[in-house]
């Protein structure tokens, strides 16, 4: 059997925990989304929508081939059919004067306008010109309104082609552009400062020491970020100092709409991110019912949401993932705050502590249309490599200790497709 956690004893009993699902629905319930502005369009690209896009005009505004060749009439257009050839439009061209008429043709291009008293494209592929380019046989038949857009065939003027809370993606700019919007109003990327503490923390690259590890948490959780849709920032490892604690987290302040940090909300001697954040603002500390992951704070600092996650990699990681993730889609204006999830059948025994909610490490395969979950391995909660060949978290709930292989789990996944 394995278990959540095995290197780590659970010495918090279940009624001291605050249930994860009252813990993250009270301060959700704290996070609004971030007052829209107005930006270009390229830079509205992942941004959430703040006003319905309505079109001002038909778009295409006027009826265009959709093929390179020719301009008919329907009565014309029979297979052995012989046109005289009048004249030529291109894309972005002016129409030829009069129109087009009985037993003449057009030569048209792409996207050309079509001209007065045609009807009909006849495909270059299915015609024939003379050396003179003078005359053109027709090699098919065509019927009225073949190969042409008609003037609105894809948005009509007045028509909302884009509403509020849509997240935009290229293919939503492309149509911003077509309809001829230049700037739009969005809810902005959040900026994120992430800070991680501890004297034991080491900058990749620095010289090893005793009792020193290597920062991961800080990139991980930019990265984290990042992939969400923030404007995220890193900062350089803050040891356990007081005032260097507070140096940091007031100049964090300075340029961010949410301040992550980890380490230091345990109940550690040396644990100074409590003590400095209570005194910077409004940040509560508390034991949550989940595993991995129970040490966390919340709170503002000057108005700026704060999350305090714990250290431990995978914790902090988790904690991300449960916490920080909804909130900052919820910062964006996003009404999709989670993950997408599927239901699998664990292939393990697992074990869980009472009163917890588990989040397992797993991978994912497809056995005849059924999703299926092993454990990644050793589930501590420094136990990066857990998280390395995850494809999902799977949930054991707080009333289970232990799941038997062969049960459903529900898997958040880790990545936003299943």
């Amino acid at each position: 059997m394995t278990n959540v956690d095995a290197p780590h004893r659970h010495l918090e009993r279940a009624d001291e925990l605050v249930p994860l699902d009252a813990y993250r629905r009270e301060l959700l319930s704290r996070i609004a989304p971030l007052e829209p502005i107005t930006v270009g369009l390229l830079e509205a690209h992942g941004c959430v929508l703040a006003e319905d896009a309505a079109a001002e005009h038909d778009v295409p505004p006027f009826a265009n081939s959709a093929m390179d060749g020719y301009a008919v009439r329907s009565s014309d257009a029979y297979e052995g059919a012989e046109l005289a050839v009048v004249g030529e439009v291109a894309a972005g061209a002016e129409l030829p004067a009069g129109e087009v008429g009985f037993g003449e043709a057009v030569r048209i291009m792409t996207g050309a306008p079509l001209p007065p008293g045609a009807d009909v494209i006849v495909p270059v592929e299915q015609a024939d010109e003379d050396a003179e380019g003078a005359r053109v046989r027709l090699r098919a038949t065509g019927r009225r309104g073949d190969h042409i857009r008609g003037p609105g065939e894809d948005v009509r003027g007045g028509e909302v082609v884009l509403q509020a809370g849509r997240r935009l993606g290229a293919a939503d700019i492309g149509m911003l552009a077509a309809i001829g919007r230049v700037r739009v109003l969005v809810h902005p990327q959040p900026r994120v400062v992430i800070i991680s503490t501890g004297d034991e923390l080491l900058e990749p690259g620095s010289p090893d020491r005793p009792g020193a590890i290597r920062d991961a948490n800080s990139f991980a959780l930019t990265t984290l970020a990042r992939e969400c849709g923030a404007a995220a920032f890193r900062l350089p490892v803050v040891g356990d100092d007081r005032r260097a604690l507070q140096e940091a987290f007031e100049g964090a302040l300075t340029q961010a709409d949410l301040l992550v940090t980890s380490g230091g909300v345990s109940a550690g001697r040396y644990d100074y991110v409590k003590q400095v954040l209570a005194q910077l603002g409004d940040v509560r500390f508390t034991k949550v019912g989940m595993q991995p992951g129970m040490p966390q704070a919340f709170g503002f600092l000057d108005g700026v949401p704060c999350f305090g996650l714990p250290g431990n990699p995978v914790s902090a990681y988790v904690s991300f993932e449960v916490f920080v993730r909804p909130a900052l889609r919820r910062m964006q204006g996003r009404t999709d705050l989670n993950r997408p999830r599927v239901t699998a059948i664990l292939e393990d025994e697992v074990a869980s502590p009472p009163g917890r909610v588990s989040f397992l490490r797993v991978k994912l395969h497809r056995d005849g249309g059924v999703w299926h979950a092993r454990t990644t391995g050793a589930q501590g909660s420094g136990i990066l490599r857990s998280l390395v060949e995850a494809d999902g978290l799977a949930e054991i709930p707080s009333d289970r200790t232990s799941v038997f292989a062969g049960e459903r789990v529900v898997v958040h996944l880790l990545v936003d497709t299943a």
